[in-house]
């Protein structure tokens, strides 16, 4: 007997419209990092090692080679080393070689893809997959990714409906919430986070819900809730990187700053991702420890360097980075070259990312074209989606391009948003809304 979609039950009302989903991008929380969602803490060594030892034993395993595959994305998710995505693309192939067209290695082929933030690869492969398969959830899930990351959310919401319908599971209903936020419906959101938490036993799955509804809270300026979140995510999972750096943010906004810091540095210890290292550096600097927040720096830049060579595109990273701490002309190289790759087609008719809206927009402010960075700002904000750095990036464009206003009533309301979102970027906020004689 199929199970009944997850989906059921919702209000008609909010679920009639389009909805979207995210491997989730943001200045600090890039392409990727919700890819996942619903995961738990990753293959195991000892488990690569397993599936090694099989294959040697039974080379002609295309299920295996598959198998072996995910291992690898996987590892590079929990590790941070993309070294393993070249890895995954060869296992993956041959798995191919031994059983053409199987679905398992074209999932596999598709995750990779998102990975390595290659969203229209992820799609055909994804597409594929669900061809030869059409209940395979981790192929609906890289599809709803792909669809996200391309901006095309309309689409997003019809492919998270059908593998709801198809088979659900957590993987896909993390992602259908994910897309309400995006879309500004922090309500509905929550209500289908509150129904995955009802259905999860998984504690990866238990702890990742935790964190998105905790991000959520934070975004809305809700310290006391967003610290509980990742309390409980942390209780379900204790290594969840994403949930320390949750805590840690809140850890910092609340004052404590010297807390904050030893939570960042345990954080990079783990995992050296760019929007950890950034956002250590940028608690660092914000404390008046420059020297310490350059080396951060610098290790992100490391880290892009070594992603671009294993096959990663890192622009949305590398645009938001050095738009803020390196080269005003790089970043609106990589912004330029990401919003061209997520955002094709006319532009009367183009679907775009927000987050690759929001980084071009800031990229090209940053290069004193504040008149060409409103129409790019706006778009990041349509959605409706309450990240206060959007709003801060847009209401001080609009002060650079003369509309005083409009920069006032988007800087008040980043900071009603979230009058903490940065320790760097928040204080700035409140300065340039101070000198327009506005309150938040």
């Amino acid at each position: 007997m199929r199970r009944r979609p997850l989906i059921a039950g919702a209000s008609a009302a909010g679920l009639a419209v389009a909805l979207t989903l995210g491997a989730a991008v943001a200045p600090h929380r890039p392409s990727g990092v919700r890819a996942t969602a619903g995961s738990g803490a990753g293959a195991p060594a000892s488990g690569v090692a397993g599936l090694q030892a099989r294959l040697r034993d039974q080379p002609h395993d295309a299920a295996g080679w598959a198998s072996l595959g995910l291992a690898y994305v996987e590892q590079a998710r929990v590790t941070g080393d993309t070294t393993y995505y070249p890895k995954a693309d060869g296992v993956l192939r041959r798995s191919l070689k031994e059983a053409p067209g199987n679905d398992g290695a074209l999932a596999g082929l598709g995750a990779l893809a998102a990975a390595r933030h290659d969203f229209h690869g992820a799609l055909r492969n994804a597409d594929a997959a669900l061809a030869a398969n059409p209940y395979g959830q981790r192929a609906a899930a890289v599809r709803v990714d792909a669809l996200v990351e391309l901006g095309r959310y309309p689409e997003a919401l019809a492919a998270g409906r059908r593998a709801d319908a198809a088979r659900p599971g957590i993987p896909i209903f993390t992602r259908l919430a994910y897309v309400r936020e995006l879309r500004g419906e922090v309500k509905e959101a929550r209500r289908v986070l509150d129904l995955a938490r009802t259905s999860a036993t998984d504690r990866g799955d238990l702890a990742y819900i935790a964190t998105a509804s905790g991000e959520m809270s934070w975004n809305d300026g809700d310290l006391g809730r967003a610290e509980r979140e990742y309390a409980e995510a942390l209780r379900a999972s204790p290594g969840s990187v994403p949930a320390m750096a949750g805590a840690a943010r809140v850890r910092a906004a609340k004052g404590d700053v010297a807390g904050a810091l030893a939570g960042w540095a345990e954080i990079v210890r783990r995992l050296p991702l760019p929007q950890y290292l950034t956002e250590y550096g940028e608690l660092l600097e914000s404390a008046g420890r420059r020297a310490e927040a350059d080396r951060q720096y610098a290790v992100a830049e490391t880290w892009a360097r070594i992603a671009k060579a294993d096959g990663v595109d890192a622009d949305l990273e590398t645009a938001l980075f050095e738009s803020d701490h390196g080269s005003p002309a790089e970043a609106l190289r990589a912004a330029r070259a990401e919003y061209g790759r997520r955002c094709p087609g006319p532009a009367r008719v183009r679907q775009c990312s927000v987050h690759a809206a929001d980084a071009l927009a800031w990229a090209l402010h940053r290069n004193g074209k504040d008149r060409e960075a409103l129409r790019y700002a706006r778009q990041a904000t349509a959605t409706g989606y309450r990240r206060a750095e959007f709003r801060f990036h847009l209401g001080v464009i609009e002060k650079a391009a003369g509309d005083r206003a409009a920069a006032r009533r988007d800087l008040a309301d980043s900071l009603r948003r979230n009058p903490r979102f940065s320790p760097l970027w928040a204080p700035r906020a409140k300065a340039a809304l101070d000198d327009l004689g506005g309150t938040p």
